[in-house]
């Protein structure tokens, strides 16, 4: 598996259930779990792996210092890892070209992408405002996995 395609392939197993890590000022390694998708960079049209974070989230914290980081997701015995740069949008991280309409369908996009439904995109769209959502997108340098 070399490409991102076959990384979307997996996403679909688990509803993107993923493992994300990012590193710390002291150069140790964080990681928490999120739910990735595979979707097209809303500015440039580029796939990338996108996933939300709370504005409160550690992993916010690194990436805005060090804007770098690898998922790894899995269906059953098959994994991939992808590692790369990130960009954030959202009320803290202004993206040129991503207004308020356009973050505000983003955050559906991923959470689409990760296999989500919703039954009232209106709530769900409150509730992302509220927590100041933020989008993260990233742009695979390196993909790799088990054979």
């Amino acid at each position: 598996m070399t490409d991102i395609t076959d990384f979307a392939h997996l996403v679909s197993g688990d509803n993107g259930l993923s493992i994300v890590s990012t590193l710390r000022a002291d150069e140790t390694i964080h990681s928490s779990v999120v739910n990735v998708g595979v979707l097209d960079h809303p500015a440039t049209g580029v796939p990338v792996i996108g996933f939300v974070a709370r504005a409160t989230a550690r992993k916010l914290v690194h990436l805005r210092t060090r804007p770098r980081a690898t998922v790894v997701v899995r269906d059953g015995w098959e994994w991939a890892a992808a590692e790369g740069p990130v960009e954030l949008t959202g009320p803290e991280d202004p993206l040129p070209g991503v207004d308020a309409d356009c973050l505000r369908m983003l955050l559906r996009h991923i959470f689409t992408a990760a296999g989500g439904t919703h039954d009232d995109w209106n709530t769900y769209d409150r509730v992302m405002a509220n927590e100041r959502r933020t989008a993260v997108l990233l742009l695979p340098d390196r993909i790799y996995s088990n054979p």
